[in-house]
């Protein structure tokens, strides 16, 4: 560390989480990398994220982030910036390869040793669907994907948190209706359902089924995948929304994680750029009027990355509704 973070004065909310009653702070830093960047890089980021303030961390086995983040937390304990690993929330994800029942504990245990860690606070499926076991490529090739077994796989999960090794289990990338076939069979809920969140892709029918279900809603993307192959910069172009931050003397990013705060919804942030790190935490202090949220809430509704990001076809990215949606 090069000493030019100072640590920040900002409180992040927490939620409890309703199966686990696990603290959970609504702003987690993302380590997903587009285009990939080194482990070096990423660990170095987490590092500087730590010392801002952040104790929320979201990984995946499929982002190839495991390994770092779990050495930047040995070195910022090493460092005096946490006391120890218990102070963070982790989170990481079961990959599509490896959503078959018999393969989530196998695959819980490799994620652990990539992050050097007895445990995670919170295990996601990532993505409603299996795929060829073995494979770990994004996008995933059309023909790989098939159905998965929810009661087989679910059971895992359910056996993951009874062992120990994760705190809380959840789902990602879940429609209401892949959510309502989970918790008709689970004996423990989902505590979170990940999902694209932004204000043009605002959830609202999602939103309501998982708050009436206790499942707390997580954004990714909150700022549209800008820069990434799937997703686009019509977020941060969006004509209501710079008026919005000019007017309050604010970013556009800004502007949409404190609605998102606003709604209720917890919200993933990634950037390894260590000013909009800083800004990122800077909307605790201040809020939207009414007019602003209903300018916001008004803005037309269009899917921008999660749709079209995960399925290739002869190259190009596809949609498969029919596994995804089932809406």
């Amino acid at each position: 560390m090069d000493g030019s973070c100072v640590a920040t004065s900002f409180r992040i909310p927490e939620q409890v989480l309703t199966s686990s009653g696990q603290r959970m702070q609504l702003l987690g830093f993302g380590t997903a990398a587009h285009p990939p960047v080194t482990p070096e890089v990423v660990k170095q980021a987490i590092l500087q994220a730590i010392e801002l303030g952040y104790r929320h961390f979201d990984t995946a086995y499929i982002y190839g982030t495991e390994q770092p983040l779990g050495e930047a937390i040995v070195e910022a304990i090493s460092l005096g910036l946490i006391k120890s690993r218990d102070e963070l929330f982790i989170t990481t994800k079961l990959w599509c390869s490896d959503a078959y029942g018999e393969l989530v504990l196998p695959q819980l245990r490799k994620s652990l040793q990539n992050l050097n860690m007895e445990y995670v606070d919170l295990y996601l499926i990532h993505w409603p669907v299996s795929t060829k076991q073995g494979r770990y490529e994004f996008p995933v090739p059309k023909e790989e994907i098939s159905p998965m077994d929810f009661g087989s796989v679910w059971a895992a999960m359910e056996d993951c948190q009874r062992l120990g090794l994760t705190k809380s289990i959840g789902v990602s990338n879940f429609s209401c209706k892949k959510l309502a076939d989970i918790l008709a069979l689970a004996k423990i809920p989902p505590a979170v359902n990940q999902v694209e969140f932004n204000p043009l892709w605002n959830q609202k029918k999602l939103r309501e089924y998982c708050k009436a279900n206790g499942v707390l809603l997580i954004g990714y993307s909150p700022l549209g995948a800008s820069g990434t192959l799937w997703g686009s910069s019509r977020v941060l172009e969006n004509e209501v929304l710079k008026e919005i931050a000019e007017a309050k003397g604010k970013t556009v990013a800004q502007i949409c994680l404190k609605w998102a705060f606003e709604e209720g919804v917890g919200v993933i942030v990634k950037s390894f750029n260590v000013e909009r790190m800083k800004q990122n935490l800077e909307i605790l202090d201040w809020s939207l009027s009414e007019e602003e949220r209903k300018r916001i809430g008004d803005l037309p509704q269009s899917r921008g990355c999660t749709g079209e990001s995960f399925v290739s076809e002869n190259g190009t990215f596809k949609t498969i509704k029919e596994f995804w949606d089932g809406e």
